[in-house]
């Protein structure tokens, strides 16, 4: 498994050499798209992308869970989650490797 992570400064750096915008006007495209996903999963909204997959949020209900250690019986608050769907072209590529390019 790699090593590397993608950063915002990697999908900047991307938006700078292939659009041709400056390194700072890259920098706010790429910030301004993040925060426009980010608001709309936090409004409730679900967030699709063609060709990668779809970001979803799921309330999840309270529960007893269970203390592996000790067996104790622990509540566990409701709490909204952060759910990714791949889309059928992204588990192909990365079943593939990264050979299509």
């Amino acid at each position: 498994m790699s090593e590397k992570t993608l950063t915002r400064m990697d999908l900047s750096e991307a938006v700078f050499r292939e659009v041709g915008l400056s390194r700072n006007e890259s920098a706010q495209l790429v910030e301004s798209v993040l925060d426009h996903i980010s608001d709309s999963l936090a409004g409730g909204e679900s967030v699709k992308i063609s060709s990668f997959g779809t970001f979803g949020i799921r309330d999840k209900a309270a529960r007893i869970g269970r203390n592996p250690k000790t067996g104790e019986e622990v509540p566990i608050q409701p709490r909204r989650v952060l759910t990714f769907r791949p889309s059928h072209l992204m588990k192909d590529r990365v079943a593939n490797g990264n050979k299509q390019k």
